[in-house]
């Protein structure tokens, strides 16, 4: 048990550390678009093109034409982004909170509140208006910064808190998927959406063979993304399909590993030992058993473990931050005060801080009360309605579903754009700011012990 609590941890300290990278990328992104000498580098900045091209094939074109930087940020990088979204629903799903009924319950249906109440409060405030396409812009969860809320709370929260929190979001992240591929997605090649498939066929034939090479996945799985780019499939949808192929069984069992390290550590010798207690240069035999080590040592990690784990710092404090520095640059000089009262932002932050609450609390309370699934070890309903609070910070998809939704260079739509971004702010913020209040109200005063580091947990009664 305590191995579970050490990966959860891990992960959720990894996610938190990345939300402080990205509140620095948003504030850095609104201080630079409203300063005057900035502003028009700011804007021009992402107009530039970019090419990776071999003769007449550039990898990086769409119909065509040479991406900008800013389609490049929200349709490759942001791909690689949601390949290791897939990675992390795959392990979920097969060793995670997902991997059983009873487990993946709750958060599931509170996901499927947390989807479905913002959505419908958005048809009801934006029917009929210019703003409807949207609607799913507050359905999602920022991870990163809903943890990060969090983690300013330190050992006062429980450590099954912070699960649900993080696998309602893996769970949000698999809806923010299906609305992509299903209502973002227009004009298909289906040729080349047929040779994707084609291609997904051989790393899914790849997977079930346990081809341990990540060049393997990662080499098709650039050609793949092309083709969903360029067969009207939004390309991060290739991302998530090529994660599902990456294996997620090692070549060795930890306990052949073991033996191997066993054997080949046995062969220095005592006399050996007391040599290598200096700088020496390796005997060859010394050099292959430490080189069988090593394989061995590759061997145990499955390609999906060892892809997620080598892409968190990636994701985490390059990809998501630079994508939230090119997005979430709102000029304030067009902007009024009735933005937030009339038009897309007021659904966006109502949608945010109202539909997220009520969709993700009454769903779990429903949920708990019918006896479908137990509470959260230590906590009550209370902090469980501070968590749902926290499931209103919308941001990194919100933003790239705004962009999806408004993004077409049209004056008029990128003027609901700015204002959707304003309301993905002020909504966040809202959410953030509230949520983190109901748990410091609702946290036991003092910190607990967490599993893992020596002591029983405290049971926070």
């Amino acid at each position: 048990m305590s191995n579970v609590f050490y990966t959860a941890r891990k992960t959720i300290k990894n996610l938190t550390q990345g939300g402080n990278a990205l509140l620095v990328a948003t504030g850095l992104a609104l201080l630079v678009v409203n300063l005057p000498f900035l502003h028009d580098f700011y804007n021009s900045l992402w107009t530039h093109e970019l090419a990776l091209q071999v003769g007449s094939f550039n990898l990086f074109s769409h119909h065509g034409h040479p991406m900008s930087i800013m389609a490049f940020i929200n349709d490759a990088l942001m791909a690689v982004f949601f390949f290791s979204v897939g990675l992390e629903i795959k392990r979920e799903v097969l060793v995670g909170e997902l991997s059983s009924f009873r487990q993946a319950l709750l958060p599931v249906v509170a996901a499927l509140g947390g989807m479905v109440v913002p959505v419908a409060i958005f048809f009801l405030i934006g029917h009929g208006s210019d703003y409807i396409g949207g609607a799913a812009i507050p359905m999602a969860t920022d991870i990163a910064f809903s943890l990060g809320v969090l983690a300013m709370l330190g050992n006062r929260v429980p450590i099954s808190l912070k699960i649900f929190l993080t696998t309602l979001a893996v769970v949000d992240d698999i809806g923010g998927i299906l609305v992509i591929a299903i209502f973002y997605s227009s004009d298909i090649n289906y040729w080349m959406l047929l040779g994707a498939g084609g291609l997904l066929a051989i790393l899914a034939l790849g997977g079930r063979m346990a081809i341990q090479s990540k060049v393997f996945y990662l080499g098709i799985g650039a050609f793949i993304w092309f083709l969903f780019l360029n067969a009207g499939i939004h390309p991060t949808i290739a991302g998530v399909l090529i994660a599902f192929c990456v294996p997620a069984k090692p070549v060795y069992a930890p306990k052949k590993y073991v033996k191997t390290i066993r054997k080949n550590i046995s062969l220095f010798k005592q006399e050996d030992e007391e040599k290598l207690t200096s700088r020496t240069i390796l005997t060859k035999d010394q050099m292959n058993w430490l080189k069988e080590i090593e394989s061995a040592s590759d061997k145990v990690i499955s390609p999906l473990q060892d892809m997620e784990d080598s892409l968190h710092p990636v994701v985490n404090y390059i990809i998501v931050p630079l994508f939230a520095f090119a997005n979430a640059g709102i000029y304030f000089g067009d902007l009024k005060l009735s933005a937030l009262f009339d038009g897309v932002a007021p659904a966006i932050i109502i949608g945010l801080v109202v539909g997220k609450f009520l969709g993700i609390f009454l769903f779990t309370w429903f949920c708990i009360k019918l006896k479908w699934a137990p509470m959260p070890e230590s906590s009550n309903f209370r902090q469980l309605a501070a968590v749902s609070m926290l499931g209103g910070i919308g941001f990194t998809v919100s933003l790239f579903i705004a962009n999806l939704s408004f993004g077409t260079g049209d004056p008029y739509m990128s003027a609901i754009l700015n204002n959707a971004k304003l309301g993905i702010l002020v909504g966040s913020f809202l959410a953030g700011f509230l949520g983190w209040l109901l748990l410091y109200l609702t946290l036991p005063k003092e910190n607990r012990t967490l599993p893992g580091d020596g002591e029983e947990e405290d049971d926070g009664k």
